[in-house]
């Protein structure tokens, strides 16, 4: 699936090329405009999966122009049809409903993908601020991984 623009009420998810990743990844933000805070310390991380797996990197969350964040799967659809998302913004922009916003919005873009029938997601136990997040775009905990992270799912 090629990712596209998501608009949301206050925000601008804008697909990120793999050339782009790469920078990033590599430090390089020419032509980008990062809020303060961006890139956060797993932005690196989620890019370099995307690239090393060939699966879209994922959307920048845009505020105004300035990237405050991002988003994305952790590959493509499995063969039950589920998908994982992740999601990050940087620490001044945290609290303020964006999360949540971010949820949504990817989380209603990818249920009208074909062969999604499921998006799930996951999070540390004790990370209240983000389980919260999933609560509210109609995420429901479905248990814990070996990890002992939470684990969330909503149907597409």
């Amino acid at each position: 699936m090629d990712f596209e623009p998501i608009p949301t009420a206050r925000l601008q998810l804008l697909p990120v090329s793999a050339d782009t990743a790469r920078a990033i990844v590599a430090g390089n933000l020419t032509g980008l405009s990062p809020a303060a805070g961006w890139p956060h310390e797993d932005t690196a991380d989620g890019l370099s999966m995307a690239i090393k797996h060939g699966h879209p990197a994922g959307w920048m969350v845009t505020l105004d122009g300035e990237v405050i964040g991002d988003c994305g799967t952790h590959g493509r659809a499995d063969d039950t049809g589920t998908v994982e998302i992740g999601y990050g913004l940087a620490a001044p922009y945290q609290g303020r409903g964006y999360g949540t916003e971010v949820v949504q919005a990817i989380t209603d873009w990818l249920s009208g993908q074909q062969g999604v029938h499921v998006v799930r997601a996951s999070t540390l136990q004790d990370n209240v601020a983000s389980r919260r997040v999933l609560e509210k775009a109609g995420f429901r905990l479905t248990g814990f991984d070996e990890e002992d992270q939470a684990v969330y799912e909503r149907t597409a």
